[in-house]
């Protein structure tokens, strides 16, 4: 199964230090029945890319909840054996956990398939969107406007071998 589990560059690099996207369990986001209702689609790439973007999400979340991360959503897919990653049935009816997953275990970081991160040129409306977050949950029409604005941004696609120019550990 496919998964998409929401970082940072701070928390990428830990995982290629360690070798591992985390102990478990971990929240990732997947294809799941509750978002496959909600996306309306049976195409396949199109709720793989809403799973892509209920993680980048997440990703603005850990931004919000850590300043000092560079300001640029990550989100590893990877591939976990089936039953290793399941939706929590209360939680699907929540749209904020649309697409929400636990997967129990560790996720090495070999099973990436590729890593998604914004583009240098998307931080000021990242870091702007991570400020506005909170205001936006809150209901303010004005900062979930602010927050729209990181998601115009697509995240950048890289091959797993260039996770180390990502965090800063290669040539």
């Amino acid at each position: 199964m496919r998964v998409y589990v929401p970082l940072t560059l701070s928390g990428l690099a830990e995982a290629h230090r360690t070798g591992e996207l985390g102990a478990g369990p971990l929240v990732a986001y997947a294809v799941t029945p509750a978002l496959r209702e909600w996306y309306l689609s049976d195409d396949v790439e199109e709720l793989e890319y809403a799973a892509l973007g209920r993680a980048a999400l997440a990703s603005l979340r850990l931004l919000a909840a850590d300043a000092g991360a560079a300001r640029r959503r990550v989100v590893v897919a990877a591939d976990v054996p089936d039953g290793t990653a399941s939706a929590d049935p209360d939680r699907g009816l929540d749209p904020a956990a649309l697409g929400e997953v636990r997967v129990t275990g560790a996720v090495p970081l070999a099973k990436a398939a590729a890593v998604h991160v914004d583009a240098a040129d998307a931080e000021a409306d990242v870091a702007a969107a991570a400020g506005a977050l909170a205001a936006a949950d809150a209901g303010d029409d004005e900062a979930q406007f602010v927050v729209d604005g990181a998601e115009d941004h697509e995240l950048l696609w890289y091959a797993t071998q260039e996770i180390p120019n990502l965090v800063g550990l290669g040539d």
